[in-house]
Parts: structure tokens; sequence; C-alpha cells
């Protein structure tokens, strides 16, 4: 059928900003950061305490008792983003396009919350026997699989699970499918839900965790913030979306992948550098045609700085003309979702023509030479923008949307 654009009709978001679109919206031009002290584990016997967490959220809200039994905190983030998305965009499943329809959402870890309570019963308070459906709601699949279900799409449907580029590939891969005609319409992003106490272990044990906030490209950063939430978009062809008269937020352009295939932790600029010009070439943009990155950005010292080397790479000279941000600096890092709440950062600040901030930031490093929108946002004229999304092991992804 070959290359069909794909455009962006609808977005939901739960966040540690803002649960809807407006609210995220909002909070990210602003500079509002939702990093604040850990409230839903205790922190006795940590070392870190804060957090991006999403504050306020009520399941029994969303959900009666009986769906909830079937549903991690990653699985309910999940669905509401998605609900949100769905309604947005004005799309409707019940006839032949939910046949049409692929869900591919991302995830790091799956359902870590009811496999760290499972543990904490087993181990610790030395129950026999676990909720009959810790499995369904645990695995890796799950969002994408209550999902799928919620609105009858009987399309393609798997879970894209690459550590914090998980989101990322998820979104690149429904592009895919959908320009080039193994589906018509996709319902796709990411979540996690990840704060609990093992985990955050885990993560205090690789000592790159910042105790006090996290500031991307900063002279004093020292190390990230674990975040939790969801974004969720949906896709369909440009043509499709126009009979139908829909309200595009933007088109999906291009997708880069690649692999460091160099150490499970430490980041590689050549291995960044090629998402982006894969991502680049795949859209059929010259690079100073593009006006903002939505950094990877975590706060860590290398990551902030192979990242800076890696769009020097890319960008050459309109490196230092590049607005370039991390919303990690607000939501924090929210591991598999990570690349669908950026994805919906850089749609917005496309389509409002607003370059969200790097929050926090006093200092930008000089030894990164960007232009990181330091505190407050910045009005803008941009075109065509970058999401970069870059894990653990060297995977690599990169999105580039273009306004339309």
């Amino acid at each position: 059928m070959g290359h069909r654009r794909v455009v962006v009709t609808g977005l939901g978001v739960v966040s540690p900003i803002g649960s809807g679109v407006a609210d995220y919206a909002d909070s990210i031009f602003a500079g509002r950061c939702g990093i604040g002290p850990l409230s839903l584990v205790p922190t006795q016997g940590l070392s870190v305490r804060i957090a991006g967490e999403v504050r306020g959220f009520d399941p029994a809200a969303h959900f009666d008792a009986r769906r909830l039994g079937l549903l991690d905190r990653g699985s309910q983030f999940a669905l509401v983003a998605a609900r949100q998305a769905v309604e947005a965009s004005g799309l409707g499943f019940d006839g032949p396009l939910g046949l049409r329809t692929a869900t591919i959402l991302g995830t790091g870890v799956g359902g870590i919350t009811t496999l760290d309570e499972g543990f904490h019963r087993l181990y610790r308070e030395g129950v026999q026997r676990l909720h009959p459906f810790t499995i369904p709601r645990l695995m890796v699949s799950a969002p994408t699989a209550q999902v799928s279900m919620e609105f009858g799409l009987t399309g393609p449907a798997f879970t894209a699970s690459s550590a914090c580029a998980s989101a990322a590939h998820a979104i690149g891969l429904a592009f895919q499918m959908v320009r080039g005609g193994l589906a018509d319409a996709a319902v796709t992003g990411g979540t996690e839900a990840s704060l609990t106490f093992g985990a955050l272990k885990g993560w205090e044990a690789m000592r790159i965790v910042s105790p006090d906030g996290c500031r991307p490209f900063c002279e004093t950063r020292n190390g990230m913030v674990l975040g939790e939430g969801a974004a969720v978009l949906v896709l369909e062809t440009l043509d499709s979306a126009r009979v139908r008269g829909a309200d595009i937020l933007g088109e999906v352009a291009g997708f880069g992948m690649s692999a460091d295939a160099k150490d499970i932790t430490a980041p590689d600029a050549e291995g960044a550098a090629r998402a982006m010009r894969a991502a680049l070439a795949d859209a059929g943009l010259e690079p100073e045609e593009v006006g903002y990155v939505n950094a990877h950005g975590t706060g860590t010292t290398a990551n902030d700085a192979t990242e800076a080397r890696a769009i020097h790479a890319v960008f050459g000279d309109h490196a230092r003309r590049l607005l370039v941000s991390s919303t990690k600096s607000m939501v924090g890092h929210a591991l598999g979702a990570a690349g669908a709440l950026e994805a919906a950062a850089t749609l917005l600040a496309l389509r409002r023509q607003v370059v969200p901030p790097t929050a926090g930031v006093e200092r930008p490093d000089p030894a990164c030479a960007l232009d990181v929108v330091p505190r407050d946002a910045r009005e803008a004229r941009v075109e065509a923008a970058l999401s970069n999304s870059f894990a653990f092991g060297g995977l690599n992804a990169a999105l580039a949307f273009r306004r339309v």
C-alpha cells in the first residue's frame, strides 16, 4: 500500500504534574515540578526519598471493585490514559476499524507493584497463597491486553519492553504499521508504576539516583529521579483524519532505532546519534529543519554529557541554535512510560509553538554547549522536533514529529 502519512488525533496523559492533556500541558509550560517526598511506600530504610508520583490517583473513581482485582497500578494508568486518548480522537471501534487497529504499548518492568506486594506477603508475612490473578496482573503484556479488551481492538497487539526506550519503540512500531498499511489506526504509548520498595532499593544500589531533584544539563546535576505515569496516543492516516474533520495534534514523521552494542549501563554517543540520524532520514528531514529536541535528559552526569555530544554530532553548527529540554526535570524518569510522556510534550510544543523548559536548571553545563531552555518555557517557531529515548543496554529510539 506504500507509505501513508500518519498523524496523532488522540492523546491521554496520567502524570505527576497532572492527569489529562490540559493539566499536563499547563504544567509543563509553567515549569511546574511534580517531584516530591515519597508517599507510596514507607521511606524507612531508603536513602532516596523523593520521586515523581502520580498523587491523588483514586482507582475506585475509574474502575469497579471487580475490575480492579485484575489491574496492577501500571494497567490502571494505561487504561485511564487510553480512555482520554480515544475519546479525544473521536474514533469508534465497534465496526471494521476495530479489526484494523493495533494496540502497542511499552512498559519497562510490567506489574512490579503486584510482584513486590506478593513477595512481601510470601517472604515477610508468610502467607501460603497469593491473589489468584497475580500472574495476569504482573505480566508485562497486561496493559496492552487490558486496553485492547477495553475498546474491542482485535488487530495486532503486543508490548514493547526495552527499558527506558519501551514507549518510544512502541510508538515507532505502531507508526510503521499504520504507515505501511498493516493497520489503519493504532492505540499506542507507554505506562509504568514501579515506585515500590524493592525497585527503589535496586535503583539505590546503582548510585545514580539524586536525593534532592532532577536537574538535566545543569552543572550541579547529581542523578536521576524516578517517576511513574502513562501517556497514550491514537494514530491514524492523515487522509482518514481529514475526511473525518478530526483535530490533528501533529504528524509522526519518522522513527529511528539503534543499539550501542557496547555496555549494559554506560551510554554511547555514537549509538544515540545513529538513532537520531535514522529518524531524520526516515522523516525526510534535514537537521536544520528541526527546531526542538525533547532530550532523554535523565540528569545523570554520564547521560547528559553523552547525549549532548550525540546532538552536536548529528546537528553540527545547528546544535547551538536548537532548543533542547528535558521534561524529566518535572516528572522524573518514568522508565518504560518516559518516551510516551515526552512524545506528548513534544506534540504539545509543536501545537502551541512553545518549548517546555528544563526546570530547576540554574547553571547550564558549559560542557554540553546547548540551549537547554533553563527554568522558563519559550515561545518559538518550531515546525519539526525529535524526541529521544535511550535505554540501559544501549537500546536507542528517536521519534520525529512534524507540525500539520
